[in-house]
């Protein structure tokens, strides 16, 4: 079997498991999402979840954010951790839309990366599931994924992001990206993994204990 061929039977399992891919973090808009996602960082959806409903309580607008002090911030996102950096990058990055985009969340990979905080995952994560545009969000949970299963011998995110977008269609990136997360969480776990339980393990994974 080829890599594409095997590529497109991977993504039939998961479309069939997964044929709607909802943004597991909470939010209402572009903004809230951009925050939630960078508060995501080396951080569990789960607890963000539990986070930003208060966070939002107090501040859903860079404009609201701004009324809030990066120490007030950091009170409230403690449990995230990395509380004091994300803190000072929610504030700044608010601050930042309020002068240069009246407030508005760009529309653009190269604008979102400039922002305090977001780095390329977290700005593609916005473009894909915030606008629609056809990205493909890599974290340490896909890269790991794509090489398990024989996707992608990149080294790092870079290379894997790069391996996955010539596999796959763009029509299929934004979709993808959460389909192989889901998975991942359910069926194919860094630890305590079975193959047997696992169906492309199983059939198409080059891990076979």
């Amino acid at each position: 079997m080829t890599l594409k061929r095997k590529a497109q039977a991977i993504r039939q399992i998961l479309e069939e498991l997964y044929p709607e891919t909802p943004v597991p973090l909470l939010h209402e808009d572009p903004y809230t999402l951009l925050i939630a996602v960078l508060l995501s960082a080396q951080c569990t959806d789960k607890r963000v979840n539990e986070v930003t409903p208060f966070l939002f309580e107090r501040a859903k607008t860079p404009a609201t954010m701004m009324l809030l002090s990066v120490e007030e911030i950091q009170q409230i996102i403690r449990p995230c951790g990395l509380s004091g950096t994300k803190s000072k990058a929610i504030h700044t990055l608010s601050g930042i839309l309020l002068e240069k985009y009246a407030g508005a969340v760009p529309q653009d990979m190269a604008l979102l990366e400039e922002l305090p905080g977001v780095g390329h995952k977290t700005a593609s994560v916005v473009m894909s599931q915030a606008f629609g545009v056809p990205a493909f969000p890599v974290d340490t949970h896909i890269h790991r994924l794509a090489a398990r299963w024989g996707l992608s011998s990149g080294k790092n995110v870079v290379q894997t992001e790069r391996d996955l977008k010539a596999l796959y269609a763009a029509k299929y990136w934004n979709s993808l990206h959460l389909q192989i997360i889901f998975y991942g969480r359910e069926y194919c776990p860094a630890r305590s993994h079975s193959v047997e339980k696992c169906l492309i393990c199983k059939e198409y994974g080059i891990e076979k204990t």
